[in-house]
């Protein structure tokens, strides 16, 4: 089976997304499109899936700080501990866009991430992702890809990608060329705001 797949975001193919899910369902790896840079994913309830990934990123699981894709809102109270109304506006205001929030995490946590005490959550811009996570069921985990010869430059092809990674992962996910801009991630975990990483998604929001 080919490790290359390419999806439409106007009309991902229904075919191809079932072939996804089965890989993610195995417990396998995929590089799949954002609304931002690409990004390595897999099951968040696989544990086995998420080891592997930690082991290529050269951290420890319980350390990792992955975010989720999320499909909608709808979830997050599957993962977040209750937030506020103040606080859940914001987060509709922003979402989908290119933001990773980072907000308490709930008890309810899966297996791997029981210990975290904050969660980030992504809900991308892009349909190709947003389906995925749609049909799965449960979100999965969202770590970037990039270059080690030069930390700066994120790889947009998704040629170069496949190249680079068919080796590593189980699919790569043809969604056309990423963005070079990774997400801006906005800390809300501590009751105020405070800006991370200033990325592709507008402050304007705040």
């Amino acid at each position: 089976m080919s490790k290359f797949i390419k999806i439409y975001e106007e009309n991902p193919n229904a075919k191809a997304i079932d072939k996804v899910i089965a890989i993610l369902k195995k417990g396998g790896l995929i590089i799949y499109p954002t609304d931002t840079v690409y990004g390595l994913g897999c099951d968040i309830t696989n544990t086995k899936a998420l080891e592997k990934i930690a082991r290529i990123k050269g951290v420890k699981l319980e350390k990792a700080n992955f975010s989720f894709i999320c499909n909608d809102l709808s979830n997050l109270s599957d993962y977040v501990k209750q937030i506020d109304q103040p606080t859940f506006k914001l987060l509709k205001r922003a979402l989908p866009g290119a933001y990773t929030f980072i907000l308490p995490g709930s008890s309810t946590l899966p297996k791997a991430f029981k210990k975290k005490k904050t969660v980030g959550i992504r809900v991308p811009d892009n349909n190709i992702v947003r389906t995925i996570v749609k049909s799965l069921g449960n979100p999965i985990v969202s770590t970037s890809i990039y270059d080690e010869d030069d930390l700066l430059e994120y790889t947009t092809d998704p040629e170069l990608i496949y190249e680079k990674w068919k080796d590593i992962v189980d699919l790569v996910i043809d969604g056309g060329y990423g963005d070079n801009n990774a997400s801006t991630v906005i800390d809300l975990s501590k009751g105020e705001v405070e800006i991370i990483r200033e990325g592709k998604g507008s402050l304007e929001i705040l």
